[in-house]
Order: structure tokens, then sequence, then C-alpha cells
């Protein structure tokens, strides 16, 4: 993205931020992607692809650890919600619990060994809410990977030809935002170059989009 384009977007944001009247909450912002001659149907168009923001947003997610012993330990510590094997087991035709569970966590980290059992316990109830448990390494600094998926977001799209991704909430700076955008117009870029990239708005949750001049 050139010097210009980001410029552009940085007004655009900043254009957002002040449009719409305040709310009672902490407003998202969100960016919206229109693309051309891309069907959602085919594997082309199912993308999907976790993003690494550059600036984690305020409003962090509530992550959810499957794991046992020490990677358990550690990802209490961290302050997490964690479930071990024997949690999960017990939830098994409990389908009630199962989606409660799949509502309020919005990040599943599952150490690779225990995958199997919290695909089929928890999956049924995460993958209508687009989600899905993600495999950590039974090695993996669990710490590390707590901090870095607290500004980790979906990049997919599911039955339109479009994809709108949180990229952070309206106390952030334009700038920041702005480039937490660009990393995620990268990534589709990437995925099915620029000349699939029709339209990109960004808004507020609560405020009318604004077209970005890209």
């Amino acid at each position: 993205m050139s010097m210009q384009a980001q410029d552009r977007l940085v007004e655009a944001i900043a254009t957002a931020l002040k449009l719409g009247k305040p709310r009672r909450f902490r407003q998202s912002v969100e960016l919206i992607i229109a693309l051309k001659d891309v069907d959602p149907r085919s594997p082309e168009g199912r993308i999907r692809e976790i993003v690494y923001l550059p600036h984690k947003p305020p409003k962090e997610p509530h992550i959810c650890v499957v794991a046992d012993g020490d990677m358990a330990l550690k990802a209490r510590e961290a302050g997490v919600e964690v479930f071990t094997r024997q949690d999960i087991l017990q939830l098994r035709g409990n389908k009630k619990a199962a989606k409660k569970i799949a509502k309020r966590c919005d990040w599943v980290l599952v150490r690779a060994d225990l995958m199997g059992i919290a695909g089929g316990v928890l999956g049924p109830a995460l993958g209508p809410r687009g989600k899905a448990p993600t495999p950590v390494p039974p090695a993996a600094n669990i710490v590390d990977t707590i901090e870095r998926f607290k500004r980790a977001v979906w990049v997919r799209m599911r039955n339109q030809p479009q994809i709108m991704v949180r990229i952070g909430t309206e106390d952030m700076k334009p700038e920041e935002l702005a480039e937490n955008a660009r990393a995620i117009l990268q990534v589709v870029e990437g995925k099915l170059g620029r000349q699939r990239i029709s339209k990109v708005y960004v808004k507020k949750t609560m405020g009318p989009p604004v077209q970005v001049t890209l």
C-alpha cells in the first residue's frame, strides 16, 4: 500500500470515528471489503485466515484454553478460562453447556493432543458461530500464545462476496486502526489479488460506512 493510500485510509477512519452519535458503550471499528469476481462457494472463495493485528484493541477477546498439566496451570495464571480433559469429557452429551462455552469464548486454544476430544464435544457448538478449536503444540509457550491471540481476528468470507473484520475500538488512534486495516488488506490482496477488491469501507458499530479511496 502506497503512502497516499495509507493517508486516505487514516482520513477515512478519522471521518468514521467522528460520524454517528455517541453511545453508552465502546463501539468497535469495522473494516468491510467488498469483492468482485469471487464465488464464495468456490475453493478460492473459502478464505479463512487468522491475522494478528499490529495494535491490540483495548477490548480483549475472551480466550479459553483446553489443556492439562503445566500448560493448564500457566494458562490459569495468565487469567484465562481453562478446561481440562476431564472437564471436556464431562460435557459429552450436554449440548446446552457446550453452547454456553461456545458463546462466551471468542478463541478456544487447545493443546494439540486434546484436539480430538475438544473438537468432538465443542466443535458442533463452535462451528455455527464461525469459531473453531485452534491447536497449540504441547511444547508451546501458552502465555505468549494467549498474548498473541489477544490481537487475533478471523479474516473470512461467508455467503456473500465480502469480508467484515473488527480492527479495533473507537478509542484507538486512527493511525493504529489504519495499520490494523492494512494488515488485513495485505492478506486479502495476497490471497485474491488487488484487482478482486471492489470497494473498502470503515465504520463504527452504530455509525454509517465511510468509503476508502484506494
